[in-house]
C-alpha cells in the first residue's frame, strides 16, 4: 500500500512535469514585412511570450542570404549585447528593448535596395525551448516621370507591315516599374499584325530599374486624330501608384478619295473687272500627291491648294476642275465648280452727243447697256433725277430744257456695277438775259463794281457792254450749259447807266444797270489852342535913367482844317508847347547871367557892393507882359513875381 502511494505520488509528479513542459514554451510574433523607401529608416519589432525572467533568455537576431544561409548579425543574454562584426548590416543597426516586456526592435538605418532581405527574430528559454519569427524587408524607389517620343515624320495607311508609333521610357524606380500604351483611353494589348509592343529593363549601376516600351501599329486613317499616351505603374510603401504620360498626335498620311474645288471670294456675285480667289481641297493628305485647275485648254498649276486670277472677263465664266495626282499610283480625282462673272456694257444713248431743238419742239432719247442681270435706268439733269427708264421725253422745249442729260444704267444686285452715258440738249432761240435782283446800284466814288450778265440762247450770244454815252467796255465771258456768263468790272466816277447786250442770228436782248456815286465827307470843329507865359527879369544901371524892356511871348495859335486827322493837330500843338517852354528856360537862364554880373560890377561900370536898397522907381521895373488870345486882361508882375497896384501900373 506505501508502495502504491509513493509509486502514485512520482507517477503525479511525472506527469505534472510533463504537462509543465507542454504548455510552458517561448511564443514569438513578428510581421510579414516592413516596407520603406531607400535611404529611410527600418524598423522590425519582435513579440514573445515566456514565463521565465529576462535572465533566462537569450534573443538573436539572423537574416537570410540571396543563397539561403542564415547569417547572424546581432546577439543578447543576460549578460551582454553583442552586434556581429563584419556583416553589412554592422554599422547601421541597433537593437532597442531589453526584452522584459517581451518586445525587442531591430533598427536599420538608410537602408540600401541590398537590405530587401528576410530578417529573423530566434528566442531562445532556459526551461521552455525556443521558438523564431521572420519578417521581410521590402525596399521601394519612386522612378522620375515617364517619357514619351513618337515618330515625327509622317505614317502611311498604304504601308503593309506595322509602322513605329513611338517608345515610352521610366527610369530608376524599385521594383521594377510597368508601362502600359494608351490610345484614347483604351489600353492597347498585343494582337498579331495589329498591334506590337516590345518591352525591355535595364538595371541600372545603382541597382535601380529602368523599363522602355516601344509601340508599333497597323495605322489606319483614324488614327489622324488619335491621342496616344503611356501609363506607368510603380510600388511604394503600402500601395501602388500610377502617372502618364503627355498625350500626342501622330502624323498618318492618307490618300485622297475625294476632292472639293470652290470660290472663296468674292462671295456672292462675280463681276468683271473683279479678282476671283479658288481653294482646292481633299480629304487626303499624301505629301505626294499635286493639284491642277483646269478651264479648257488652260491648265494652272496651283500653290498651297490656291489659285487667283485677276481682273477677271466674261471669258473666264465656265467650268473649272481641281485634279489631284497620287506620284505613286498615279491615281487622279477631280472636284468642280462652275463660275459665271456678270458683266455691264458702257450705256449706249440715242442720239448720241449733242442735240440741237427748236422752241416748241419735242425730243425722245433712248439709254441702254447690254447686262447679264437686270439693270435699272434713270437719267439725271445738273444731280437731279429727271426721269426712270430707258426712255428720256422732252416736249414743247424751251430755254429750260437746255443742258447736259446724264443716262446712269445700275445693277441692283451687284453693288458698284454701274454704267453712264451723257445727251447735250442746245434749244435755238434769240438771247434772252436772266434779270438780275438789282440794276439800280450805288457805290462810293471811285470805287469798282462787278455786274454780271448771264444770257440764254443757242448758238451761243455775243455779249457787249455799253455806256449811256456809246462807250465800249471790256468784259469776261465764259460759255454756260445754257448760254453765255459775262462780267464787267466797273469804276464809280459819275452816274452812268451801263447796257449789257446780248446777240445771236435769232435776235437781241439787253439789260441796264444805273449806276451812282456816293461821296462821304467828315466834318471837323476848328480847334485854337494858346499858349502865353510872361517873365518879368529887372536889370538896375549905373544911371539915373531907367530903361523898361518888355518880351512877351505871345501865344502861337493851331487850327485844326477839315482835311487835317486830329492826331496831326494834337501832335503839332505838342511840339509847340515843348518849343515856348524852353525858350522859356533859354530867358530865364541869360535874366541870371545879367543879374549876376550886375552885382558884380562888371556892367555899367557899377561896383558889386551899391547899394541894393535904394528905392526903386517904377521906371526901373521891367516887365514881362504875357497875353491870352482867350482873354484881353494883361497881368503885369514885379522883379520879385508880386502883383503889382493899379496906382503902380
Amino acid at each position: 500500500m506505501a508502495v502504491w502511494d509513493i509509486a502514485s505520488s512520482l507517477l503525479g509528479l511525472l506527469l505534472l512535469f510533463h504537462t509543465w513542459g507542454a504548455w510552458a514554451t517561448v511564443e514569438v510574433n513578428t510581421e510579414d514585412r516592413v516596407e520603406v523607401f531607400r535611404g529611410d529608416t527600418a524598423q522590425i519589432a519582435c513579440m514573445f511570450k515566456s514565463e521565465e525572467g529576462i535572465g533566462a533568455i537569450t534573443i538573436t537576431w539572423f537574416y537570410t542570404t540571396h543563397t539561403g544561409d542564415r547569417q547572424k548579425i546581432y546577439f543578447q543574454d543576460s549578460t551582454m549585447k553583442l552586434v556581429e562584426p563584419g556583416t553589412p548590416f554592422t554599422e547601421r543597426i541597433s537593437v532597442n528593448g531589453t526584452g522584459a516586456k517581451g518586445v525587442v526592435v531591430l533598427t536599420i538605418n538608410k537602408v540600401k535596395l541590398k537590405d530587401e532581405l528576410e530578417f529573423i527574430c530566434s528566442i531562445k528559454s532556459l526551461m521552455e525551448g525556443s521558438d523564431e519569427g521572420r519578417t521581410k524587408l521590402r525596399v521601394f524607389e519612386t522612378p522620375n516621370p515617364p517619357t514619351i517620343h513618337v515618330v515625327e515624320t509622317g505614317i502611311s495607311v498604304s504601308e503593309n507591315h506595322l509602322s513605329k508609333i513611338g517608345v515610352c521610357e521610366v527610369r530608376n524606380g524599385f521594383p521594377k516599374p510597368n508601362i502600359t500604351w494608351y490610345r484614347d483611353n483604351t489600353p492597347l494589348h498585343i494582337v498579331q499584325n495589329v498591334v506590337k509592343v516590345m518591352s525591355s529593363t535595364t538595371i541600372e549601376s545603382s541597382g535601380l530599374f529602368s523599363v522602355t516600351s516601344e509601340l508599333s501599329l497597323q495605322v489606319t486613317k483614324e488614327d489622324k486624330d488619335a491621342k496616344f499616351y503611356c501609363e506607368v505603374n510603380y510600388f511604394v510603401p503600402g500601395e501602388t501608384r500610377m502617372t502618364e504620360t503627355n498625350r500626342v498626335n501622330i502624323i498618318v498620311y492618307y490618300p485622297f478619295t475625294a476632292v472639293s474645288l470652290w470660290v472663296e471670294s468674292p462671295k456672292g456675285k462675280i463681276k468683271e473687272g473683279d479678282s476671283i480667289e479658288f481653294h482646292c481641297q481633299g480629304n487626303g493628305n499624301n505629301p505626294l500627291t499635286f493639284f491642277t485647275i483646269t478651264h479648257g485648254v488652260e491648265e494652272h498649276t496651283i500653290d498651297a491648294n490656291v489659285l487667283v486670277l485677276n481682273n477677271v472677263t466674261r471669258r473666264n465664266n465656265g467650268v473649272y476642275n481641281c485634279i489631284s495626282e497620287d506620284i505613286d499610283t498615279n491615281e487622279k480625282i477631280s472636284g468642280n465648280t462652275t463660275v459665271v462673272v456678270n458683266f455691264l456694257d458702257p450705256a449706249v444713248v440715242r442720239p448720241k452727243d449733242t442735240v440741237v431743238l427748236a422752241h416748241g419742239e419735242e425730243l425722245i432719247a433712248t439709254c441702254n447697256a447690254l447686262s447679264s442681270l437686270q439693270t435699272h435706268t434713270a437719267w439725271f439733269k445738273n444731280g437731279k433725277e429727271v426721269s426712270r427708264g430707258h426712255t428720256l421725253t422732252l416736249g414743247d422745249a424751251t430755254f429750260d430744257t437746255t443742258g447736259k442729260y446724264v443716262c446712269v444704267v445700275t445693277v441692283p444686285d451687284i453693288m458698284g456695277m454701274e454704267t453712264s452715258g451723257t445727251l447735250q440738249v442746245n434749244v435755238t432761240g434769240r438771247p434772252e438775259i436772266m434779270r438780275p435782283d438789282n440794276t439800280e446800284i450805288e457805290e462810293s466814288f471811285e470805287k469798282s463794281v462787278n455786274l454780271s450778265c448771264s444770257v440764254r440762247g443757242f448758238p451761243a450770244p455775243i455779249v457787249t457792254w455799253t455806256t449811256s454815252d456809246g462807250k465800249v467796255l471790256h468784259s469776261t465771258s465764259k460759255g454756260t450749259e445754257e448760254g453765255v456768263q459775262s462780267v464787267l468790272s466797273f469804276q464809280v466816277t459819275s452816274n452812268v447807266t451801263v447796257f449789257c447786250n446780248a446777240s445771236n442770228e435769232h435776235g437781241t436782248d439787253t439789260v441796264a444797270f444805273n449806276i451812282k456815286p456816293t461821296i462821304h465827307t467828315t466834318t471837323q470843329d476848328t480847334t485854337t489852342t494858346s499858349t502865353a507865359i510872361s517873365s518879368t527879369t529887372a536889370i538896375h544901371t549905373t544911371t539915373q535913367d531907367t530903361t523898361t524892356t518888355s518880351t512877351a511871348i505871345s501865344s502861337t495859335t493851331v487850327k485844326a482844317g477839315a482835311d487835317i486827322p486830329l492826331k496831326k493837330k494834337k501832335e503839332s500843338n505838342g511840339v509847340i508847347i515843348a518849343v515856348i517852354i524852353i525858350c522859356i528856360l533859354l530867358l530865364a537862364i541869360l535874366g541870371s547871367v545879367l543879374y549876376f554880373l550886375y552885382k558884380k560890377g562888371k556892367i555899367c561900370g557899377r561896383s558889386g557892393k551899391q547899394d541894393l536898397t535904394k528905392e526903386k522907381s517904377n521906371k526901373d521895373n521891367i516887365v514881362v507882359e504875357m497875353k491870352s488870345d482867350n482873354t484881353e486882361e494883361a497881368i503885369l508882375l514885379g522883379v520879385n513875381g508880386e502883383k503889382l497896384s493899379p496906382s503902380d501900373q
